[in-house]
């Protein structure tokens, strides 16, 4: 899907208005967070925080790497 988006001035900032059909594709409403990281192939918006998906990834290796520890604790 591409759609044109006109940047409009907002106070001292520039900001962007989804149209209701990104807004559904996203399953975003007024007051929601996105998240807009910038990638190889260009600007990527995202409901979710990459770097919760990091620390995720991060927390499950420790978990896995003290398993013994882990079932130990939980005796």
């Amino acid at each position: 899907m591409t759609e044109v988006l006109k940047i409009r001035r907002f106070g001292g900032s520039v900001g962007l208005i989804l149209s209701k059909s990104i807004a559904e594709s996203l399953a975003i409403e007024e007051g929601d967070q996105v998240f807009v990281t910038s990638t190889p192939e260009g600007i990527s918006i995202s409901i979710y925080d990459p770097d919760f998906d990091e620390a995720l990834e991060d927390s499950r290796e420790f978990m896995r790497s003290h398993r013994n520890a882990f079932k130990k604790l939980a005796q």
